[in-house]
């Protein structure tokens, strides 16, 4: 039987883009044991994952080489995974994980080019790697590409999530919550991101709202963290629109496939709504929308490209690429979206 090692840890978005790999690596060898290394925010993603015999949860952040607790995880790390007879792939691409791959004693060790890599010192622990890859390669198709060093050879994007019902039970007791209207078409409103750089600014989302006010719409805005939800709640009472409550990953995932239209940045939410093939609009800034936006033709993108543009700063002085979205425009692309998916 062969034995391999998925290596994607964080970020969740991250995570849905490397399901399809997944899935292909699964029909290509239905007998395989497949494990998937992840931080334990991701293990909510991967529980809905079907086909996935092993998730090994990892707390990195409390590692130190010199602590006793580092050693020991490792060498748990090693019985769960079997290393000697285990084929491990880093689709992270960071010296964490590439370390991570050599530490389980995998005796195969696949990952990017080096100048496909956040960090190209990680190609060091591998024992193979793939061609350089253009860099405006779709993330998805990027990571479908590594699977070429285990012959195959996969073009299209799976992505194999299962939902319960008792999610979408538990997301609709919350929406009545909300005063939601089933016989309207939810538009959610994504107004955070884990980036600073990748957050539109308030008084645009407050302008977009207003121009979407239609009786045929109930606008929602979706939060996630402390910091979002300060800004949800300005931005609701603002415009008179109400908040979702806290919701679990799950439930995200559970709400955005049940949503008529999501409008966001590059986040999780927005990945998961591209993952169920549910309409979108993406407001993107230092991030490149060919690489990590929607792969469906169909789908709006706002994004004005600058002589800055791909930087991929978690942080900026003057975020002249999101100043460029006006909220006319991302009113315009949502309303025809919506229109398209009556």
């Amino acid at each position: 039987m062969k034995h391999f090692l998925i290596i994607r840890l964080s970020s969740l978005g991250d995570i849905i883009h490397t399901l399809p790999a997944f899935s292909a690596l699964r029909k290509k060898f239905p007998q395989a044991r497949i494990s998937w290394m992840v931080e334990e925010k991701g293990k909510e993603v991967l529980d809905l994952v079907a086909g996935l015999d092993q998730t090994i949860i990892l707390h990195p952040s409390e590692w130190g080489f010199h602590r006793k607790k580092f050693w020991s995880e490792i060498f748990k790390l090693r019985e769960k995974t079997n290393g000697k007879k285990q084929v491990a792939l880093d689709f992270q691409g960071l010296v964490k994980s590439a370390l991570l791959a050599f530490l389980t004693r995998a005796p195969t060790r696949i990952g990017f080019h080096k100048k496909n890599l956040k960090e190209p010192l990680a190609s060091l622990f591998y024992t193979e790697s793939l061609q350089e890859i253009p860099e405006n390669t779709h993330v998805i198709s990027k990571n479908l590409r590594l699977l070429t060093r285990v012959g195959i050879q996969e073009e299209n994007y799976e992505f194999p999530l299962v939902l319960p019902e008792e999610l979408y039970t538990s997301v609709n007791e919350k929406l009545k919550e909300t005063g939601y209207d089933d016989r309207k078409k939810l538009v959610l409103l994504n107004v955070g991101a884990g980036w600073k750089s990748k957050r539109w600014f308030p008084e645009k989302w407050v302008e977009l709202i207003e121009k979407l006010k239609r009786p045929e719409i109930f606008p929602l805005i979706l939060w996630g963290t402390k910091d979002e939800k300060s800004l949800a709640e300005d931005i609701g009472q603002k415009t008179n629109t109400p908040l979702t409550p806290f919701l679990s990953v799950k439930e995200v995932t559970a709400l955005v496939r049940k949503a008529s239209l999501l409008v966001s940045g590059d986040t999780f939410a927005l990945q998961a709504a591209c993952a169920f093939c549910r309409p979108v609009v993406g407001i993107f800034g230092p991030t490149n929308p060919r690489r990590n936006g929607p792969f469906d033709e169909k789908e709006q993108v706002a994004f004005h490209e600058s002589e800055c543009s791909y930087c991929y700063k978690r942080s900026c002085s003057h975020l002249d690429c999101l100043k460029a979205i006006t909220a006319e425009e991302v009113a315009r692309m949502s309303l025809r979206v919506l229109e398209r998916n009556v």
